[in-house]
């Protein structure tokens, strides 16, 4: 069993050196004409002072075309100020599909003929410079179908945040397919062509998650869809325990609702390792438990390095909060991030935005405004 626990222990930090190994040190970008990058917003958004002007230099050109229910004053007042750079498109309130699919859809339809390649980003992320160029370089060099990013959690406050980031960042460091990548709706891009090949907006109806439908429609069609592992873009996580929980729980409901197997598969990964870590803890003895930490201490440092290599310096400092878990209790993160899946299978109701949506298959069966 010692063999096996040190082999084990050894994939995972040859993982996260696999994805170091990948993160590209030129980051070439192109800047074609005829860029939009589509942005969902919530009713209460406070028009994202600093989303917008990081938006406003970005290395490559786009126009921001923002979508909301029609009820949104701060987008309102964003596109009175910014002229023709912001289009509004107002899609009401959705009855029988996610309120963010629902506004992504009616961006869709208000997509311009010259608008030839797409990216969507989500309203609380702080994207560096490089982000829109760095999405659109694989598609205009036709080496991508579909293009992606990921998050990486920058805790803000105690302990439980930081839990929640490294839970997080075992999935931000995980190895990637250069051509079968589940997107990120965060940061993603594909082209127009490929969006009417996909008939997009039949992709989305009655959905939920817009980067699940989008990502497995992409596998079905056989597109090829390629992370851009320089792409892990800060995403600030604050909230009470029970909002952090329900983050976590959230990311992986959508996954067991649209794949079942998919679901599976990751949390049979992470209850391997779990299973482990409790042999190794209770009957290992010394050896064994000095493997696992060796283990978890590789892992953060390669985590460091990609952290720094990713991010600017105030946002790597945040994001190495999470570090510290993985070399004070890394089995603790192994179990968490175990208890997260099983929670997410245990319902396919989904609090999200404002309403409960309760999904089967990845369609919305139905919904109500949350209390």
């Amino acid at each position: 069993m010692l063999w096996i626990w040190i082999g084990l222990q050894a994939l995972t930090v040859l993982g996260v050196a696999h994805y170091w190994r990948h993160v590209p040190r030129d980051r070439k970008i192109e800047t074609p004409d005829g860029a939009v990058v589509i942005l969902s917003v919530r009713d209460d958004w406070d028009g994202g002072p600093e989303l917008i002007a990081r938006l406003k230099t970005q290395s490559a050109p786009f126009r921001l075309l923002i979508a909301t229910s029609g009820a949104c004053p701060a987008a309102e007042a964003l596109a009175a100020r910014e002229g023709d750079w912001v289009q509004i498109v107002a899609a009401g309130v959705a009855l029988d599909e996610g309120q963010k699919v629902h506004k992504l859809r009616a961006a869709l339809r208000a997509l311009r003929p010259d608008d030839q390649w797409l990216v969507f980003i989500d309203a609380d992320i702080a994207p560096p410079e490089r982000l829109v160029g760095r999405l659109l370089f694989p598609l205009v060099r036709g080496k991508a179908d579909i293009v992606t990013g990921y998050r990486l959690l920058l805790p803000e406050g105690g302990p439980m945040a930081a839990l929640v980031g490294a839970v997080e960042m075992q999935l931000a460091t995980l190895p990637r397919s250069a051509s079968a990548t589940m997107p990120w709706g965060g940061a993603m891009a594909l082209t127009r062509e490929v969006a009417d090949r996909l008939d997009l907006d039949a992709v989305l109806a009655g959905r939920l998650s817009d980067d699940m439908s989008i990502g497995l429609a992409g596998w079905r069609a056989k597109l090829r869809l390629r992370p851009v592992r320089d792409l892990l873009v800060a995403s600030p996580l604050e909230g009470k325990t029970s909002d952090l929980l329900g983050f976590g729980v959230r990311q992986y409901r959508h996954i067991a609702t649209n794949s079942f197997g998919m679901w599976g598969l990751a949390t049979g990964v992470v209850a391997i390792q779990s299973v482990a870590w409790g042999w190794a803890l209770l009957a290992g003895g010394w050896l064994a438990v000095a493997v696992g930490y060796g283990a978890a201490w590789g892992r953060a440092f390669v985590r460091g390095r990609i952290i720094a290599g990713v991010l600017e310096p105030e946002q790597a400092g945040k994001a190495r909060r999470s570090l510290v878990w993985d070399m004070v209790a890394p089995f603790a993160v192994t179990w968490a991030h175990l208890v997260v899946q099983l929670l997410a299978a245990i319902s396919n109701r989904i609090v999200w935005g404002g309403w409960v949506y309760r999904v089967k298959g990845g369609r919305v069966l139905d919904m109500e405004r949350s209390a």
